[in-house]
């Protein structure tokens, strides 16, 4: 009798990075998983999953990610590949670039934004569809 192998698929990553609230990182940090901010971040945070900054967390510098959540503050280049949710709460200043943008009403949005729409590469990436609001 023949065993059939199972095609091995990318597992995605599970686990979940918090920084307190009585936490201060300056640096970077770079993980698989997602980010919880409650505490103080300044510096660079890349990952493919979701940040979230809490109401009473912030962070400055540079977060590329693949979703995020912002309740909190947050000033410099904010990259999320996927959907960026600004809850009331949210304080943003800075450069954003987003697939998709969702904003409460009292969120304080102020920073030059680039929504991808339908982002297709072009002659090995020299031109890509975008649009611009600011």
């Amino acid at each position: 009798m023949m065993l059939l192998k199972k095609k091995d698929k990318p597992q995605k990553v599970s686990e979940r990075n918090v920084i307190g609230s009585n936490t201060s990182i300056i640096g970077d940090v770079i993980s698989e998983g997602d980010f919880r901010i409650d505490g103080k971040v300044d510096g660079t945070i890349k990952t493919a999953g979701r940040v979230v900054i809490g109401k009473l967390g912030s962070a400055s510098g540079k977060i590329e990610c693949g979703d995020a959540d912002i309740e909190g503050t947050f000033v410099g280049e904010l990259f999320v590949e996927n959907l960026l949710t600004l809850k009331a709460s949210a304080k943003i200043s800075g450069d954003v670039k987003a697939g998709k943008l969702s904003v409460e009403p009292d969120a304080e949005f102020d920073a030059t934004c680039i929504i991808k729409s339908s982002v297709k590469e072009l002659f090995h990436g020299q031109s890509k569809k975008e649009k611009s609001a600011s």
